[in-house]
């Protein structure tokens, strides 16, 4: 039976949740990361909460020449979807390039279970999106810098067909894990909540 934390490993969680910040691929630089520092990333996700433990989150790993093959697929994928008026052989370059500034990029899945008890598909979606945030602060404690983008193909059937995914199951976007040597900016919230309470 797991034991409760000490008030000290408190005070450290709360530090590491409030130290996570987005970080865009464009400031990455350009480094790999090892397969057992990324399977330890992906470990944490497998404790994320989930009703009926139908564990939903499913992810679609992009290293090496698989960055390359996403980029590409990003790159068409605007192609096809801009008018030709409207198409920027830049924004073309850009989707076709950002992957490859990444160490790895994940493509964020929900897997959706159709026997036994059927799960309201949003307890499934938040179960994923919890995962996500214990692969994010994963990340924050090991140092590697994370952004959760929801742009280009993100959710689109094209990137479903692509990704091999079956028809009741959703993609929620991609998570782009990278290097970042600067500096981060202060964190900030619009809403003080305990003031919002009392």
């Amino acid at each position: 039976m797991p034991s409760f934390i000490t008030f000290t490993e408190k005070m450290d969680i709360f530090n590491l949740v409030s130290s996570r910040r987005s970080v865009k691929p464009e400031l990455f630089e350009g480094v790999t990361i090892g397969d057992s520092a990324l399977i330890k990333l992906l470990e944490v996700a497998n404790w994320a909460p989930t009703h009926a433990l139908t564990e939903p989150w499913r992810f679609k790993i992009f290293k090496e020449k698989g960055l390359a093959e996403l980029g590409l697929f990003e790159a068409e994928y605007y192609r096809k979807t801009t008018p030709p008026e409207k198409f920027m052989i830049e924004q073309y370059k850009k989707n076709q390039e950002r992957p490859l500034q990444c160490a790895a990029v994940l493509a964020i899945c929900m897997h959706r279970v159709r026997e036994g008890k059927i799960i309201p598909e949003w307890e499934e979606i938040a179960s994923v999106a919890c995962a996500v945030q214990n692969i994010w602060l994963a990340c924050t404690a090991e140092g590697w810098a994370a952004y959760w983008g929801s742009g280009g193909s993100s959710g689109s059937e094209e990137l479903k067909e692509w990704l091999g995914l079956a028809e009741a199951d959703r993609q929620m976007g991609f998570f782009y894990i990278g290097k970042y040597s600067g500096s981060l900016a202060d964190g900030k919230r619009k809403t003080d909540i305990l003031a919002k309470l009392l």
